[in-house]
């Protein structure tokens, strides 16, 4: 099935590039839940035009005004809780940013989920983006469940089980069959 997505809409190349800052890469992943592209754009703009051009760190958080920075950027309240409670967790050593690297992926998801604000789903894109895991299976993506479904011809989306069991012959390299499913959408028919 993934040689046929393949052939159809060619190679999806490697993915983004992971940031330098795990951290901002953390926030910049909050600030963009549930926005779209052009939206979570425009307010990560206005979050780092807040900060002088640059992702804030955990201290510029926590010293922020929660209202005005709210108002500021353009964030919801539960926004700007996630991104004070992301802040509160790296302080104080409960979420070790330069540990997550020699975690097994498992491990990597209990620490990010921790957080208030982040759920499995942006621990799975951090996995495959910021960490670069090669099997990671994003079973919450919409759009992974989408593709799914149109490619094996499903009568509805699959569930996050139906899903493992059809992406098991695909490990050891479940992110990159994301990456081909996710590609496929781009040429699909609405």
């Amino acid at each position: 099935m993934l040689a046929r997505l393949l052939d159809a809409n060619g190679d999806p190349g490697p993915g983004r590039a992971p940031s330098a800052d795990q951290y901002a890469a953390l926030v910049r992943s909050i600030v963009g839940q549930q926005l779209s592209t052009t939206s979570a754009r425009a307010i990560y703009g206005r979050l780092l035009e807040r900060f002088d051009g640059h992702p804030p760190t955990t201290q510029q958080i926590l010293d922020d005004d929660p209202e005005k920075l709210r108002v500021a950027v353009g964030l919801s309240h539960a926004k700007v809780r996630y991104l004070r409670s992301l802040a509160e967790h790296v302080v104080s050593g409960d979420l070790e940013l330069d540990r997550l690297d020699t975690l097994p992926d498992d491990e990597v998801i209990a620490a990010l989920v921790a957080v208030r604000g982040i759920g499995e789903w942006s621990a799975h894109m951090f996995l495959m983006f910021q960490l670069a895991r090669p099997d990671v299976l994003a079973v919450g993506d919409l759009g992974i469940r989408r593709a799914v479904e149109r490619a094996y011809g499903l009568p509805a989306l699959p569930t996050a089980a139906e899903l493992e069991a059809l992406a098991e012959p695909w490990r050891p390299y479940r992110t990159a069959a994301c990456l081909v499913l996710w590609h496929s959408l781009r040429n699909a028919p609405l």
